[in-house]
């Protein structure tokens, strides 16, 4: 008969011991299980924060996210990241499907980039000849204007000289192309093709500003043509398109180089225009549409200006109900919230608030710049590279932290800002910072 083991009492002691042991183990697994948690939780917000197109895909630069830094330390929020090799330009990034998109100009070609959002690469895609300025006093305006638009799969980029691509938004390969100043019969802007395309259900909408159409409507899933509009008086704009609802019409509005316009996103009708033009014919900001009002401002000393709509039948009117000298914006762009205004003045230098009904001034602060908006806050980005977050009241500029952003490059820092993830997003031309602006 095989003897049995042994039993071995343990005694009080080794019985603490072994359980105090336990209690260890079993406090650092929890402890490993909860940040694990809380790690998958931020990339899940990380990979489910979507910022599709400039501006956002509402295109009101205002981002939805909560439970961000309302302070920052006094170096600045933790540094992530830094992405290097973009080349030259003032392309933005947009987010879609845990990837990010954005354009910048190396040997001589336009390039649309896709990274991951640990800031690896993941392709990178020529998208035509890139632009170069014969204007001595522009020469450090070289590079990228467009910020690539992501929908349903697929990135649409605008290249400064009129090439607009499809590419797959995993692998890059090319969808479809067109070349918009051949087929609508378009000049070289003076500055390039500077705006972000717009897609909204199966239609892309943009602004060739050609003989055979000023805006155009494309079907998105291969570059055809479905209207054209030539009636739009003036040049290029350079800014990009809005889309709302107003008077039984899903409207397009921007504006060309001399006037602020409304389009029927359904037939390509000219609804509406407004005479608008600067000392310098290069209307930049994109509009503002709240309440059956457009909001337009432009730079070079011409100000901002309220538009009421009027609808009456199918016919729509327009009526002025101020204008101002006030944030004359050059392409900073201009964020509406609560019924105030915030954005940057050119020749009127300064950071302004106004009130959207009157156009009163509120507060002015010293710098002009970029702007985007998260969590009751502004992300208001100085051209000389000073990032400075401030809460958005027309009380005060209420400043609560900034920082100082590090070189990418020669230029200033035009790109606009992108919080998207708990991440503040800030390109300065050949390079690409992430910031943590998250309130853990």
């Amino acid at each position: 008969m095989k003897a049995l083991p042994a039993l071995h009492y343990y005694s009080k002691k080794e019985r603490s011991e072994t359980s105090f042991r336990k209690s260890k183990v079993l406090q650092l697994g929890l402890l490993c299980l909860f940040f694990l948690t809380l790690q998958g939780g931020i990339m899940k917000a990380q990979e489910e924060c979507e910022w599709h197109c400039f501006h956002g895909s509402n295109r009101t630069n205002k981002s939805a996210e909560t439970g961000l830094l309302k302070k920052w330390p006094e170096a600045g929020p933790e540094l992530l990241w830094t992405i290097s090799g973009l080349g030259e330009g003032y392309s933005s990034v947009s987010v879609a499907k845990g990837y990010l998109f954005t354009a910048g100009m190396m040997e001589q070609q336009t390039c649309v980039f896709a990274f991951d959002l640990t800031g690896n690469l993941v392709w990178r895609k020529p998208n035509g000849q890139f632009w170069e300025t014969n204007m001595f006093h522009a020469r450090s305006y070289t590079g990228s204007r467009s910020t690539p638009t992501y929908d349903d799969g697929i990135v649409y980029h605008l290249g400064e000289l009129g090439r607009l691509t499809a590419f797959d938004y995993k692998t890059g390969e090319e969808v479809w192309s067109i070349e918009l100043r051949e087929q609508f019969d378009a000049d070289i802007p003076e500055y390039g093709y500077s705006e972000s395309v717009i897609v909204d259900g199966d239609r892309l909408y943009c602004s060739p500003a050609g003989k055979k159409g000023y805006i155009v409507c494309l079907d998105k899933k291969n570059g055809n043509l479905i209207w054209a509009n030539a009636e739009i008086p003036g040049t290029v704009g350079f800014g990009s398109l809005v889309i709302f609802e107003y008077g039984g019409y899903r409207q397009l509005s921007g504006l060309s180089s001399n006037c602020i316009y409304g389009v029927d996103s359904k037939s390509g009708k000219l609804l509406w225009h407004v005479e608008y033009e600067n000392s310098r014919s290069n209307n930049v900001a994109d509009i503002i549409f709240h309440n059956g009002n457009v909001f337009a401002s432009s730079g070079y000393g011409k100000g901002s200006i309220l538009i009421r709509l009027k609808a009456s039948g199918k016919e729509i009117t327009t009526e002025t109900v101020w204008n101002t000298d006030l944030m004359d914006n050059h392409h900073g762009g201009i964020i509406l919230h609560h019924g105030y205004l915030y954005g940057a003045g050119h020749n009127a230098r300064g950071w302004f608030c106004l009130d959207f009904e009157t156009g009163r001034q509120m507060w002015k602060a010293n710098g002009k710049g970029s702007l985007t908006y998260a969590d009751s806050m502004l992300y208001c980005l100085d051209e000389r590279g000073i990032m400075t977050l401030v809460r958005a009241t027309p009380e005060s500029f209420n400043a609560t932290s900034a920082f100082e952003i590090p070189s990418g490059g020669k230029g200033m820092y035009w790109a606009h800002p992108v919080v998207c993830g708990g991440r503040l997003y800030i390109r300065h031309t050949d390079k690409l910072y992430a910031y943590d602006v998250g309130d853990k």
